[in-house]
């Protein structure tokens, strides 16, 4: 194990392991210093040469992102020397780089744009005319756009392919002006994680051609969440926004670090699963596919429990938060009903992978077997109620309770997704990990736990 030793940055003392890189530590400490190729998933490249910073006893600057920690070293981040040398390097990146912040949909959170108002505000020597164009608007497949002329050739995503998936479709072609980020000859960005890419690029040259022009960044509000795609748990931005009048809308979903769960990414299937979440939403109650009031779902339900007194069921979508499923049991307790989860049905080994994938689909497996509920088909087929769950089961009544449309069922009453409710999961790694609401419904729509409330004898 590294020693921890001490080193000075800007005139204050920090304590760090030995032989670690700089740019970790002023990243760590909040130390601001620019840069475009590093990032911590990926190591250090030296490409872009943005992070200079002074170091005591050192002729020039050095790059911090390849600068080993060293005993009593001393640096400094600021200064007017290091802050006009990083104003030359952005100089140099902006050459060619086309005036498109008006229409990008980076802006609001480019790192060029940042960096620009801290270190340039410098006078152009290559006017637009005479700027090097490169090609626009190029879809590199896996739902990527790609702006050449908008990349710093920072590498990162060529990086991406290469260190990450392995799959190694991006390189860089072309020298000196010529140069640009190219899929391989014939190839297109094809990989289970390639829009990974579009959250690594620290400008607007890879875009997502899902989000592309759909909103201003500046109009979303952000959420902490989990990606309920599988027991993996990945952690996730939740990103949505309510136009006066209209419904709280999920623009995207973005990867949010946790070095114990994802680290810094997440999958494309994961990714752009906010869409099904908000489509075909179960939002009124019914009775044999007829609407019907309230009450009459609750007088409706009541006589069913009471009807099918000893020989009712309760099935448990394994996806439900912890709390939920605890409300469900000791609702259970209280009509004297079975319990059961069947988990046969979230088996995938063709979604599987040796990443961030698991053949498990549902997202809290682990509390079903944390509280010991039964795994198998229910035993009982006078009244089934259903709370979520994916698989259909034969029985003379159902109470369906259900986040999206399915078939026609006797009586069903819809319930909020988890993006609209908070709530606890365990993910299969035994991580607990909490979701927060995002979406505010103008017409709310109940959770399990608020129309257990009403139903409750």
């Amino acid at each position: 194990m590294s020693e921890m030793i001490e080193i000075i940055v800007d005139s204050k003392t920090f304590m760090a392991k030995e032989g670690s890189l700089l740019i970790d530590l002023l990243i760590k400490e909040k130390i601001k210093v620019p840069y475009f190729c590093y990032h911590e998933s990926l190591g250090p490249d030296g490409n872009c040469r943005m992070c200079m910073v002074e170091i005591e006893g050192q002729k020039r600057p050095q790059i911090a992102c390849d600068t080993p920690i060293k005993e009593n070293m001393e640096v400094r981040s600021t200064g007017t020397n290091i802050e006009k040398i990083r104003t030359d390097i952005l100089e140099l990146e902006l050459i060619n780089h086309p005036v498109d912040c008006p229409v990008c949909d980076q802006a609001g959170e480019c790192s060029l744009q940042d960096f620009y108002m801290d270190y340039g505000l410098h006078n152009a020597k290559v006017t637009i005319p005479d700027k090097v164009k490169h090609a626009k608007h190029i879809d590199l497949g896996s739902n990527v756009m790609l702006d050449q002329e908008r990349c710093v050739l920072c590498a990162r995503c060529t990086r991406f392919t290469d260190k990450i998936t392995g799959t190694h479709e991006l390189g860089i072609i072309g020298r000196g002006d010529d140069a640009r980020v190219s899929t391989m000859p014939g190839r297109k960005l094809d990989n289970p994680y390639a829009m990974n890419v579009v959250d690594l690029c620290p400008v607007g040259a890879l875009t997502s051609k899902d989000f592309r022009f759909s909103q201003r960044v500046w109009f979303l509000q952000t959420v902490n969440s989990v990606c309920h795609g599988c027991a993996k748990g990945c952690n996730i931005f939740i990103d949505h926004n309510k136009i006066k009048y209209q419904d709280d809308v999920i623009y995207r979903f973005r990867p949010r670090r946790n070095d114990d769960v994802n680290g810094f990414f997440i999958c494309d299937e994961g990714r752009l699963s906010y869409k099904e979440l908000q489509e075909n939403r179960q939002t009124s109650i019914r009775l044999n596919n007829k609407e019907i009031t309230e009450d009459e779902a609750i007088q409706k339900a009541k006589e069913l429990i009471q009807k099918y007194q000893d020989t009712i069921s309760i099935v448990i979508d394994a996806n439900l938060y912890s709390e939920e499923i605890e409300a469900i049991l000791a609702f259970a307790k209280e009509i004297n009903a079975s319990v059961c989860s069947p988990l046969d049905v979230y088996i995938d080994e063709s979604f599987k992978d040796d990443m961030l994938k698991s053949a498990n689909r549902a997202a809290n497996y682990k509390t079903i077997e944390t509280l010991n509920i039964d795994t198998n088909n229910p035993k009982r087929s006078g009244l089934i109620i259903n709370f979520n769950h994916p698989q259909e089961f034969k029985a003379d009544s159902h109470i369906h309770f259900l986040t999206h449309k399915r078939n026609d069922y006797d009586l069903v009453f819809p319930i909020s997704a988890f993006s609209e409710n908070s709530g606890m999961l365990t993910n299969e790694d035994g991580i607990v990990q909490k979701c927060d609401k995002a979406v505010s419904r103008n017409m709310p729509i109940p959770t399990i736990i608020e129309s257990l409330l009403k139903i409750s004898l």
